[in-house]
């Protein structure tokens, strides 16, 4: 019988130990975490509106601009990266089969960072 209490007590220290655990906050990469959070926030009923054909010129025209003379402001480079982030999301969603997979590619995409794009212009000049 006394086992019979125990149980619900243990099931309810189970329960507030795991939502303090998943509830934390989700921290941004602090170099530049604001900037694509506001991006993110700001383009990201826009990008789920995306069809295929939008996606692929966006996509396209990222690789261009990264690979052209040129180089891409810290805002520019981080719309497009976080734009492509969102769209990973979105097949996430509609393709709950590669959920795993998008999320992931959802997360390298957000995890760009514009010091890494400046470093990697200087060794191509």
């Amino acid at each position: 019988m006394r086992n019979f209490f125990l149980i619900p007590i243990y099931c309810f220290l189970i329960l507030q130990v795991s939502t303090a655990v998943y509830a934390q906050e989700k921290k941004l990469n602090p170099v530049d975490g604001q900037l694509k959070e506001d991006l993110y926030q700001k383009y990201k009923k826009e990008v789920q509106r995306f069809s295929k054909k939008d996606f692929d010129a966006l996509f396209f025209e990222f690789f261009e601009k990264q690979n052209d003379k040129q180089i891409l402001t810290k805002e520019e480079f981080y719309t497009y990266s976080i734009k492509i982030a969102i769209y990973s999301e979105k097949l996430g969603l509609l393709y709950k089969d590669q959920k795993a997979e998008a999320e992931r590619t959802k997360q390298e995409w957000f995890d760009r960072n514009y010091q890494d794009y400046l470093n990697s212009k200087k060794t191509t000049r």
